[in-house]
């Protein structure tokens, strides 16, 4: 049996392997949507694909819509050739459940991939019909928060950018140069009303988008290069609206072990690719079954009736507390602390640290203990039955293959808000006392141990990608595992950085001990599980 529309003509053979197939024809869903769209998605990757897709997919199962998805691909133009294309834009989802058995089905709610490469003339004609057709309702958004950042960590702007500011519309190249040309084509076309909607898993991610498009609109502006009145139309939210969204789901990189059984069940080509970017992807896609996305209900030209396919529909405050509670006390930092004590203590997997007792005591202490206390309580979501869930449910999932190396990522970028926003809420409390917490101060040690790339036993371990790690370890130059005489003060630089923190650790009053339980750390070979042991 083959991913594809012909392949699922074979109707007998993929319901005998246990896979639901879609309740609609997809060459009929596809001239629809080419016709009159209503959606389109930047961001072709595992999350989109597994989650966001899905929820299209139940609103034509259910006759809701009859139309899909358009995907734009802004970064790695392989998926679309060697994933996208030989599949007819089709996934085979599989989802992943404690007890190890798996719920299989076809998405195929995407209508076509498309690259959104300025450079290659008939895949950008073809986004740009999209963009200048009325119809089209929304363009949302998983492009990871980098995607949206168009100036380095020293704060210039990146030259690609500088670039696109100065050359115009027309050779867009970066991101989001490329959604103010496609938007700059809808305005001339008749300017009608659309929603971009961010659905990345950052923090206020529709103002992060509108920021940084808006920033491209102007730059053109000021250089004459579109009118005032485009720029007055990106910036009128009756027009072109920004809502903001919190989205949740693990999805981890395709996993050796599902590939076989789909395999063994007769599935044929679904073995991973690598491309030229170094994406790891596959035709098929495994996550978690529990999943959230929280949408500020703003949609000038109308939308999908997400809130039928489980979305929840709300304000924008309400987005903001429920992404503030997952981010800032119910998931990430969990995930955060796992990671780099993870990657210290030889783990491979986020499963097989939930069975360590300190480990599995350390998050529920972060979570439960420290953060609870301050938790922002969004209404629509109980941040207690959240965090169980978590902790009990998706965390020990040892059929979600997800590892701490990955988690690690980007670690400098992620510790501000998972850490910092606990931090300032006990330092504004007339009840609590920032002092009193310790395992948080412990994961920012465990972090900083970690920088190091040397495990527990004393051996060289690799670390994660990182913006900030050269300077990190340059500033930790001298500082060495199994010598604590070695730390002269390194980590004052560091710890009083609130862009790495989100506050100045020293004016918190954790800087010292945060220096203790580092340094405490470079005893030698064990003393990371000694310092989890003393505190945990």
């Amino acid at each position: 049996m083959k991913l594809s529309y012909e392949g699922l003509k074979e109707q007998e053979g993929w319901k005998g392997a246990g896979v639901a197939l879609p309740e609609y024809d997809w060459k009929t869903m596809k001239e629809r949507t080419m016709e009159s769209p209503v959606w389109v998605h930047f961001g072709a990757g595992n999350i989109f694909r597994g989650f966001i897709a899905g929820l299209q997919q139940r609103l034509l199962n259910q006759q809701l819509a009859d139309r899909g998805i358009v995907a734009a691909e802004t970064f790695d133009y392989d998926i679309i050739d060697k994933i996208y294309r030989p599949h007819d834009s089709m996934t085979l989802m599989v989802s992943l459940k404690p007890d190890g058995s798996t719920q299989k089905e076809v998405i195929a709610s995407i209508a076509e991939g498309i690259k959104a490469d300025s450079s290659d003339s008939q895949q950008w004609t073809a986004l740009k019909n999209v963009f200048e057709n009325p119809s089209l309702q929304m363009a949302s958004f998983t492009i990871t928060e980098k995607g949206y950042a168009i100036r380095d960590i020293q704060g210039n702007l990146m030259k690609v950018v500088e670039e696109d500011m100065e050359q115009g519309p027309a050779k867009a190249r970066h991101a989001m140069s490329v959604v103010a040309a496609l938007m700059y084509a809808r305005y001339l076309a008749g300017a009608a009303p659309i929603a971009l909607v961010s659905m990345d898993n950052c923090s206020h991610n529709g103002e992060k988008l509108k920021s940084s498009v808006l920033a491209m609109v102007k730059a053109w502006r000021e250089r004459e290069l579109v009118p005032g009145e485009f720029e007055a139309y990106m910036e009128d939210e009756a027009r072109v609206s920004f809502p903001w969204s919190m989205i949740d789901k693990i999805t981890p990189r395709p996993a050796e072990i599902i590939e076989k059984q789909l395999s063994e069940a007769g599935i044929e080509d679904m073995a991973p690719v690598i491309t030229s970017r170094n994406t790891y992807i596959a035709p098929f896609v495994n996550a978690e079954i529990p999943q959230y996305l929280v949408v500020e209900d703003r949609f000038p030209n109308g939308r999908p009736s997400l809130e039928k396919a489980g979305v929840y529909m709300t304000t924008r405050d309400t987005v903001n507390m429920t992404e503030r509670m997952k981010v800032t006390t119910c998931l990430n930092p969990l995930h955060t602390a796992l990671a780099v004590y993870g990657c210290l203590l030889g783990y491979t997997s986020i499963a097989q640290e939930m069975e360590d007792a300190q480990l599995k005591r350390l998050v529920e202490r972060i979570g439960y203990d420290e953060g609870m206390p301050v938790v922002t309580d969004p209404g629509i979501l109980s941040p207690m039955d959240f965090i169980h869930e978590v902790i009990d449910q998706r965390l020990p999932n040892p059929f979600i293959p997800d590892t701490p190396q990955r988690i690690a990522t980007d670690t400098s970028q992620k510790v501000a808000i998972r850490f910092g926003e606990t931090i300032k809420s006990y330092m504004a409390s007339d009840s609590l006392d920032v002092k009193n917490l310790t395992c948080i101060p412990l994961a920012l040690a465990g972090w900083l141990r970690y920088l190091l790339g040397v495990d527990d036993r004393g051996e060289a371990m690799a670390v994660s990608a990182d913006p900030m790690l050269t300077r990190l370890q340059q500033q930790l130059a001298g500082v060495k595992a199994g010598e604590p005489d070695s730390y002269k003060g390194q980590l004052k630089e560091i710890l009083c950085n609130p862009a790495v923190f989100g506050v100045n650790l020293y004016e918190a009053g954790l800087a010292e001990k945060v220096e203790g339980m580092f340094r405490e750390m470079l005893a030698g070979p064990g003393a990371v599980r000694a310092e989890l042991k003393k505190y945990v």
